[in-house]
Parts: C-alpha cells; sequence; structure tokens
C-alpha cells in the first residue's frame, strides 16, 4: 500500500506564511505526497512551486465556516482553478442544511461543481456540527449535486474526523463519492485504520509522521 498517495499535506492556519508553503511543498515533493491543501490566496505559489512534479494542488473554498454567499465561493473556486487548483475543497453550508433550505444547499454544490468540470470536487461537511440525519442528508445532496468527495472536517470545528462517521457517510454515499476523512489524524495507525474503513483520501498537517511511522516528528504546522 502507498500510503503516501492518500495524503493530502495541509497547511491551511491563519499564520501560514509564504515560507510555510514551500516548506510544505518542498516536503510534499520530498515524501510523494497525493497533494498539498491550501488557502486560496497561495495556490499560485504551490502550483508554481509543484509545476514539475506529480503533487496535485488542492485549494479550500468558503473556509472554514461554509457561511458566505454563493457568488462569494463561486467565485474563490474559479480564482483558485485559474490560479492552478487541480482539486477544491469546498464547505457546505451547514445553516442552510439545518434551515432545511435544501434547494439552496443542493443548488450551490452544483454551480461550484460546474465550476470544476471533470477536477475534484470535494464538500466538507464539518461532522462534529450534524446529527445523524443531517450527514445522511449532506452526502445524498452531496451525490445528487455530482461532487466527487464527501469529506468529515476542516480540522477548525469542535471535533474531526470520527470512524462513526466515516462508516456513515461510506453508506450514505452508496459508492457514488468518496470519502476523505480529516481533522485529528495523527499517526500512522489511525491513517491505516481509516484507509480500512475506506476512505480514499487523509487530510492532515501530519504526512510526514503517518508515512515515516515516527511519531517524533513534528510538522511545525
Amino acid at each position: 500500500m502507498r500510503l503516501e498517495k492518500y495524503i493530502d499535506h495541509t497547511l491551511l492556519k491563519p499564520t501560514a506564511t509564504s515560507l510555510d508553503i514551500e516548506k510544505l511543498c518542498n516536503e510534499a515533493m520530498e515524501y510523494k505526497f497525493f497533494s498539498v491543501c491550501v488557502n486560496s490566496c497561495y495556490v499560485p505559489l504551490a502550483a508554481e512551486l509543484l509545476r514539475n512534479s506529480d503533487v496535485s494542488v488542492c485549494s479550500v473554498v468558503g473556509f472554514p465556516l461554509g457561511a458566505m454567499s454563493t457568488r462569494a465561493k463561486l467565485f474563490e473556486a474559479e480564482r483558485a482553478l485559474t490560479d492552478g487548483a487541480d482539486e477544491i475543497d469546498m464547505v457546505l453550508n451547514i445553516g442552510w442544511l439545518k434551515s432545511k433550505r435544501i434547494n439552496e444547499v443542493l443548488q450551490e454544490i452544483s454551480f461550484i461543481k460546474n465550476e470544476t468540470g471533470k477536477r475534484i470536487l470535494k464538500v466538507i461537511l464539518e461532522t462534529c456540527y450534524l446529527d445523524e440525519t443531517e450527514k445522511k442528508l449532506a452526502c445524498k445532496l452531496c451525490v445528487d449535486a455530482g461532487a466527487d468527495f464527501v469529506k468529515t472536517s476542516t480540522g477548525f470545528g469542535s471535533a474531526g474526523a470520527t470512524f462513526e462517521d466515516v462508516k456513515l457517510m461510506k453508506n450514505a454515499v452508496k459508492g457514488d463519492a468518496k470519502v476523505k476523512a480529516s481533522g485529528g489524524i495523527r499517526d500512522r495507525q489511525t491513517a491505516m485504520d481509516y484507509i480500512y474503513l475506506g476512505v480514499d483520501r487523509i487530510g492532515t498537517s501530519n504526512g510526514i509522521a503517518i508515512v515515516t511511522g515516527d511519531s517524533s516528528v513534528q510538522s511545525g504546522y
């Protein structure tokens, strides 16, 4: 198993500097991670640094709250793709979902998927704020809108990924979307456990520790 190819090497802290992003990209190339995941302002830098590599660039959109307007999210996605992003991780509008504004949630995801086209769209559910029924509904809406992945968490909520949520999400999408686990995954065994549950991608800032099995390795992010 090529564990490194499950890893989206992630740096989304508001204090991240250009030098931090350069370090992230160099690590991703050295350890052959699938992608780096960065805030949209750093997509041009990451795309340039990774231009001649096999590492993809993932940009978050509407991060971390998901509560901005659809137009703002769509513009951010368009700009990130133009700047060189290969994948988009958008945050679902949690308040709309809880308000039962189902058509608006579906439409928003559909708009952004239409923009990404053949490129990958992952939708972050932020499962820590949803009950079981809402998680299942969110997964159905993501599938109906054509999203490629459902993703557990931003890492900025009150909790991150859980095995229970991944199981629920896998069952809810019925094979019509993939699952990304993100938030609180810091060691090799935990990552392997998620992979055995069927996730296709793991978002973490601890990718080096995961692939080397050395828990003493600190990302510094």
